[in-house]
Parts: C-alpha cells; sequence; structure tokens
C-alpha cells in the first residue's frame, strides 16, 4: 500500500479509536489533522490556516442558521410538553410497542419531506426520549434509531429530495426517481431490515435489564429533561403537529428555504403554545438552551469536516482516486466501491459523492453503465463508509442525545452501513437481471 495511503487509513483508525475512548471532536479532529498533516510532509500551520479553517468557516457559514434554528425548535418542543404530547400520542396509537423503529419512520418521513437531517435531530430527539422513556426502552437506540431515518431509505429513495439524490441528478443529468423499479424494492429492502433490527435490538436490550433508566451511561439526563406532565399540562397532539406540518409545507409546497421554513415553524409553536412556559424570563432560557445546542452542535460537525479538507489536500487522496480508475471489477461493482471509499475518506456522504463524480463520471460513462444505474448506486454506497466513526453528522447526533461512541455506534454501523451495504447487493443482481 502506498504510503500516503497508509496514512490516512491510520488516520481513520486513530479518529475511531479516539472517538471511542470519549476524546472531544473538539480536540480529536485538530490533533489527527496535524498527524495527517506531520506524516504527509505538509506545513503544519499554512494547512491548518489554508485548508482546515477554511473548510470549517465554510461550513460554519452555509449550516449555521440550520442548526440555529432547529435547535430552537427542538427546545421550544421540550419545554413546551409538544414532543411529549406527540410521544404520548404515539405510545397510545401503538401500545408502546415498536418504539424504536416507529421513531425511525418518523424522521424517514420528515427528511423524505424535505427537512434536513440536522433540523431533525433536534425536532425528533426530545419525542424519541420521551416515547423511549414512557416504553423503558435502553436510551442507547436513539442515535441509530433517529439517524436511519435521516440517512438511509429516505436519503436514497427514488424521488427523495436529499442532498445524494440532488448531486446525482446534476452531475449524471438523471431524474430524482432513476431506476425506479429496482429502487423501490431495493429500498423497501432496506426499510425492512432496519425496521427488524430496531426491534430485535430493542427486545434484546430489555432482556438483558438495559432500560431506560441506566446508571451504565457515562452522562445522565437533567431533571427538566425528564420532567413529566400530565395530560392535561399538554398540548393537543394535533396543534404539537401543526408547527412540524408547516415546515414541510412551507419547503415543499410554497418553496421557502429550510431557514425560513423553520422559522415559521418556531413563530407557529411560541404562538400556538405560549402558555404552556411560565413567562417571559423561562422563555428566554429555553431559546438560550437551543441557541447553546446549536453551538456545540455544529462545531462538532464544521471541525471534522475541516479534517475531511486537509485530507482532499493529500498526496494520498490524489493517488487513491486515480487508481480507483484501474480496478479491475464489475462496472456496478467499480460504481459502489469507488463512491463508498471517497465517502468514508472525507467522512460525508455528499462530499464523496462530490468527488467521485467530480473524478470518475467520465470513466463510469466510458464503462457503458446505465447512468440511472449509476445514479441509485451512487446515492446507495455514499450512505455506507460515510458513516465511519469521525463522520461529523453522528458525532452532533451522538452530541444531542448525551451518549458516546462506546454506548451506541455499534447499532448506527449496523443500520447505516452493513445494512446499506446488504441493500446494493439486492439493488446491483436486480439492475444486473434488467429491472
Amino acid at each position: 500500500m502506498n504510503f500516503s495511503v497508509l496514512v490516512l487509513v491510520i488516520a481513520i483508525v486513530l479518529f475511531g479509536v479516539l472517538a471511542f475512548r470519549q476524546m472531544s471532536a473538539l480536540i480529536l479532529a485538530p490533533l489527527v489533522t496535524i498527524f495527517v498533516i506531520v506524516l504527509s510532509g505538509m506545513p503544519v500551520l499554512d494547512t491548518l490556516l489554508n485548508d482546515f479553517m477554511p473548510a470549517t468557516s465554510d461550513y460554519i457559514t452555509q449550516y449555521f442558521l440550520i442548526f440555529f434554528v432547529g435547535a430552537l425548535f427542538g427546545a421550544v418542543y421540550q419545554f413546551t410538553g409538544a414532543a411529549e404530547s406527540i410521544a404520548l400520542a404515539m405510545g397510545r396509537l401503538s401500545h408502546n410497542h415498536f418504539v424504536a423503529p416507529m421513531i425511525m419512520c418518523i424522521t424517514g418521513l420528515l427528511t423524505f419531506g424535505g427537512v434536513s437531517g440536522f433540523v431533525v435531530f433536534f425536532v425528533v430527539y426530545p419525542i424519541a426520549l420521551q416515547m423511549f422513556k414512557r416504553a423503558n426502552l435502553t436510551r442507547r437506540l436513539i442515535p441509530a434509531a433517529i439517524s436511519a431515518g435521516c440517512w438511509t431509505w429516505s436519503m436514497t429513495a427514488p424521488g427523495s429530495p436529499s442532498i445524494q439524490n440532488t448531486i446525482a441528478m446534476k452531475s449524471l443529468g438523471t431524474p430524482a426517481t432513476a431506476a425506479l423499479i429496482p429502487s423501490l424494492i431495493a429500498t423497501a429492502a432496506e426499510f425492512l431490515m432496519i425496521f427488524v433490527w430496531l426491534e430485535w435490538r430493542a427486545r434484546s436490550f430489555t432482556k438483558k435489564g438495559k432500560l431506560f433508566f441506566d446508571d451504565s451511561l457515562k452522562t445522565q439526563l437533567a431533571p427538566e429533561e425528564l420532567e413529566e406532565r400530565t395530560s392535561e399540562n399538554l398540548p393537543h397532539p394535533i396543534i404539537a403537529l401543526i408547527p412540524i406540518a408547516a415546515i414541510i409545507i412551507c419547503f415543499n409546497v410554497v418553496k421557502l428555504p429550510v431557514e425560513t421554513s423553520v422559522t415559521v415553524g418556531i413563530i407557529l409553536a411560541v404562538v400556538l403554545m405560549f402558555r404552556r412556559v411560565a413567562d417571559v424570563s423561562h422563555w428566554i432560557e429555553v431559546f438560550n438552551k437551543g441557541a447553546a445546542d446549536s453551538g456545540t452542535a455544529i462545531l462538532n460537525t464544521a471541525i471534522v469536516v475541516g479534517f475531511g479538507g486537509v485530507v482532499e489536500q493529500t498526496e494520498g487522496f490524489t493517488y487513491l482516486i486515480n487508481n480507483l480508475q484501474n480496478l479491475s471489477i464489475s462496472p456496478l461493482v467499480f460504481v459502489a466501491v469507488t463512491i463508498a471509499i471517497c465517502a468514508g475518506v472525507c467522512g460525508s456522504a455528499s462530499g464523496g459523492m462530490g468527488v467521485a463524480f467530480a473524478a470518475l463520471t467520465d470513466t463510469y460513462k466510458s464503462m457503458g453503465v446505465s447512468l440511472e444505474a449509476v445514479h441509485r448506486i451512487g446515492a446507495i454506497a455514499a450512505g455506507t463508509l460515510d458513516t465511519l466513526p469521525h463522520q461529523g453528522a453522528q458525532i452532533t447526533l451522538l452530541g444531542i442525545c448525551k451518549l458516546t461512541h462506546k454506548e451506541a455506534y455499534f447499532d448506527i454501523a449496523v443500520t447505516q452501513i452493513l445494512i446499506p451495504i446488504l441493500t446494493l447487493f439486492i439493488f446491483i443482481p436486480l439492475v444486473s437481471m434488467g429491472l
């Protein structure tokens, strides 16, 4: 293996090991980045200033408002009891069964409706927390349940408004419903596998005595997060759902930007549920909490993006991209492998797709592969190795859920690495059969 590529492999492994050792991303990302810089023979300070910091700050510039309004919305839903109201209503409908898969369904529907995954994290977490508490399920499954809904079937299904679908459309000139029939079959299979896994794991944890209140978890929840209200003190579930519906309508029907759409949801939530918070001073505390959450979340994500910005400048990354073009394997498998590797190195599905399509689109075309098949394989494959421990989105979500990699990453890996890979083993044969 080329030494420069080996450096990247060691860096990703080091990132994962230190993340499992519970090192903060704010320390971990710069530390591993410097490791890559030094062993790649790049100037340390110049690379940090000209590659690491611009990639970090560009991400904050592009996404801060999304994180900010999403965190405010989540705080309003937590402190007004709206999240608890929705959780209570859904628990009644399901008799507190299939709670983890139901959270996956909620997040998936919101994401497929066009709401940013990072916004969904903040919106759904307080709902998930209350539903898991009422069902007495371990909190360890909350991150997997939420992110599986955001980054798997709802991200790769035909017609999805996800950035992965959009990148493929722009790069290949294909429609959002590319390879419709095999895509629908693969999406249904992926959904079913994740549903079964989450439910099996929930029952397995319960049998082992791992319940909602678990002293073995590193971070225990604050009392206000666990506070229960009587149903008389909660907003009606329909009232609680109106702001969420407004966000989806504003974004998909009215075509407002996601930041504006979520702001409309916040205003509606405050107006409809104003009396659920004691007074104006308490409302200020609610917004302070949301603002603080947004800052922590975006920094944890952006600083990992900075690591990816440095990786893209290394000789090892260039060598890797160039040599991926020489793999002698089936064209459809070649598409899957190359995009998955790019996403893994970048720690980002969208980033990996962008790099792979920029470097390899002509190669894909020259191999005579259906561009619609490339579109869908690319969307699925990008959502596999991107979920290695250094992925910024998962670091953000684990922070929101107050859990560590050691406590919750295994189920994230199964639902968002293993199962999407199995989905490729379903989709590729279907396409090969001419469906």
